[in-house]
């Protein structure tokens, strides 16, 4: 993930809703953590029943295990900016939510301490693996589906939760090694089983489960 990027886009969303929310007696701002990292969020009410909501979320997750039979170290590396409507229900903090993500959430993985290596079927000393490295990325663009609750207190504070799914589509896996076999055919051969055989284990990521707190401060 391009960490500036999202820093900057975090900071850029921050300077634009902070500056036009005096302004504006219908918007809020609010800051949120969850299965999408920790993130920014701004809200224009048009209509008492609905709003719409922009903003970036971003964290990097660190973790390691085993992905097709080889011990890896992982960052899973988090990145979404977004647009959604939010559709609310008469005397009820119950709404629906529909959206799209500019999607950069991305899986980083370079392989860890292996004695062997099982690579499409045949064992490899480390000599000849070296290290393998694997990048999983997802639709450049996901649609958003969920639900959610919104409580105020005096119109002022407010506490957000929301439950859903981002759709982020069938991943694609790229993976490469720098030993002594990186360029003889049959390993690639290997190597290009061993990277479906991830690419379908990472399939479980293309429906993300959403989950998130939030608190907005609301000038309306």
């Amino acid at each position: 993930m391009n960490s500036l990027r999202a820093k900057a886009g975090l900071i850029a969303l921050a300077l634009l809703i902070g500056g036009n929310a005096l302004a504006d007696p219908k918007l809020g701002i609010g800051a949120k953590a969850g299965t999408l990292g920790i993130g920014l969020e701004g809200t224009w009410r048009p209509l008492p029943y609905m709003d719409v909501r922009l903003g970036a979320n971003a964290y990097d997750y660190d973790d390691n295990g085993s992905q097709a039979g080889v011990n890896y170290d992982a960052t899973l590396s988090l990145e979404t900016f977004y647009a959604t409507a939010n559709f609310r229900f008469p005397l009820s903090p119950f709404r629906v939510t529909a959206g799209v993500f500019s999607n950069g959430n991305e899986i980083d993985m370079v392989s860890g301490d292996n004695t062997s290596f099982d690579i499409g079927g045949n064992t490899y000393t480390p000599a000849e693996v070296g290290t393998l490295r694997s990048k999983t990325s997802f639709d450049s663009t996901a649609p958003y589906l969920g639900f959610g609750y919104d409580f105020t207190i005096m119109n002022r504070v407010g506490l957000n939760l929301d439950f859903g799914v981002l759709w982020q589509g069938d991943p694609e896996v790229t993976l490469t090694s720098d030993g002594l076999l990186a360029s003889d055919p049959a390993f690639q051969a290997a190597m290009d089983s061993e990277r479906q055989e991830l690419e379908d284990e990472m399939s479980d990521f293309k429906a993300w489960p959403v989950v998130s707190l939030g608190f907005v401060v609301n000038f309306f």
